[in-house]
């Protein structure tokens, strides 16, 4: 994980009138799991948005393996191996299960071996294959929205905030998938609310504030250092496991 895969340096980003972004400094290491924490509003989902290009960046630079994508199409950033799991999950509510993966199989028809591995980390997409995505459960539609951006190989997954809402069982469920998925060396860029997830899988962390990131280290130092969780939080993690 020594060098980085994604880096964004002085990234602003204004959505109307509205300031959201503010200089965001962020480096995802390659091969690792990058958290992205911080209070509601400190502009995490638009940092996510605007890596993708759903927001475009009005300065700084967003560079991709090598490659300034600060300008780049959201569909072309598909293309390159970027994958994106949004808060609302983004699933087609009137299409099976299959067929949503089947839209998601962007190169064409699916590896039948992926799939079998896919089946391996969530077995209700396989029991509930033909079934209305909208007829599945809230866990469900979240193992279905992961499952559709890891449906082909890809080098960076980003993914906001898997676990809201969720059962814990569910949230251990998917802490299980995430672990399989990074011993395969996809790098996962993470925001997660749920601090238990968050230092079960992290192994950089970015936190921000006011549109900016504030502090960036190992997820074990802020795991273990209840002041810096207080100072850069408001709270301890402790209290969340």
């Amino acid at each position: 994980m020594s060098d980085a895969l994604l880096t964004l340096a002085g990234v602003h980003t204004h959505i109307g009138q509205y300031h959201i972004l503010q200089g965001v400094d962020l480096v995802v290491p390659r091969g690792g799991l990058t958290m992205l924490l911080g209070r509601n509003g400190a502009g995490k989902t638009t940092t996510l948005r605007t890596i993708m290009g759903l927001w475009q960046a009005s300065q700084g630079q967003i560079t991709f393996d090598g490659r300034d994508i600060t300008r780049a199409h959201t569909a072309d950033l598909a293309a390159s191996g970027i994958a994106y799991v949004p808060e609302d999950m983004g699933i087609f509510a009137g299409l099976t299960v299959r067929e949503n993966m089947v839209l998601a199989a962007r190169s064409g028809p699916m590896d039948q071996k992926r799939l079998a591995w896919i089946y391996e980390l969530f077995p209700a997409l396989e029991k509930f294959w033909n079934w209305p995505a909208g007829n599945l459960s809230g866990g469900q539609k979240q193992m279905l929205a992961i499952a559709r951006a890891i449906v082909e190989p890809r080098e960076l997954l980003i993914v906001d905030e898997p676990s809201k809402g969720l059962a814990p069982a569910i949230i251990g469920h998917l802490i299980q998938a995430f672990r399989e998925l990074k011993s395969t060396h996809t790098t996962i860029l993470m925001v997660e609310q749920n601090f238990s997830m968050a230092t079960a899988l992290g192994d950089t962390v970015a936190v921000m504030d006011d549109g900016r990131v504030v502090h960036a280290g190992s997820m074990h130092e802020l795991a273990h250092d209840g002041d810096l969780q207080r100072r850069l939080l408001g709270l301890s993690l402790d209290a969340h496991q």
